[in-house]
């Protein structure tokens, strides 16, 4: 009698090798998403804060764009989504919508990210 797997043996083993394979880069998949909403969720909070905080107090109102030239307080790499598209860009994950605006001087405005994982992230004027 010869010792060694048969070739049922081996294929079962091969199975399963595969099954935990397809899992694993699923599961990966799952979590790299995961990881750039919350990328997203964090640039849009700096963003929110910076509006608020900074040019808000400084100037009474809101702009009718943002950028990395009138907000300068936040990291310059925040304007960048995870997908490498900057704000602005028709393909970016970020928007921002100035509402009510008087010669570039606005009231109101929705900051929003589209998230891969959840519902889109939004966060509106505080003031």
């Amino acid at each position: 009698m010869k010792k060694g797997f048969t070739i049922l043996e081996i294929s079962i083993v091969a199975v399963f090798a595969s099954l935990l394979l397809i899992l694993f880069f699923v599961q990966k998949t799952n979590i790299d998403a995961m990881e750039r909403d919350e990328d997203r969720k964090i640039a849009i909070n700096a963003m929110y804060y910076a509006l608020e905080e900074s040019f808000y107090k400084e100037n009474g109102y809101y702009p009718e764009s943002i950028s990395e030239s009138n907000i300068k307080v936040i990291d310059p790499a925040l304007w960048t989504d995870p997908l490498g598209y900057n704000l602005g860009d028709p393909q970016s994950s970020y928007s921002y919508e100035a509402m009510d605006c008087n010669n570039g001087k606005c009231k109101e405005y929705i900051l929003k990210s589209q998230l891969e994982k959840e519902d889109t992230y939004i966060k509106y004027n505080r003031n």
